[in-house]
């Protein structure tokens, strides 16, 4: 069986997960097309 411990992190993931993609949402409603082009450009700097 899995640990309470293990549980919660698996839970905690799932929500930023689920968090990141209403964030990415929203900048593409901002952004459209050029949100994916600023995420990259942050990234790589």
């Amino acid at each position: 069986m899995y640990r309470t411990n293990d549980i919660k992190l698996a839970e905690k993931i799932l929500q930023l997960d689920k968090q990141r993609d209403e964030l990415y949402e929203e900048l593409m409603i901002k952004l459209g097309s050029r949100a994916h082009e600023l995420i990259r450009a942050l990234q790589n700097r």
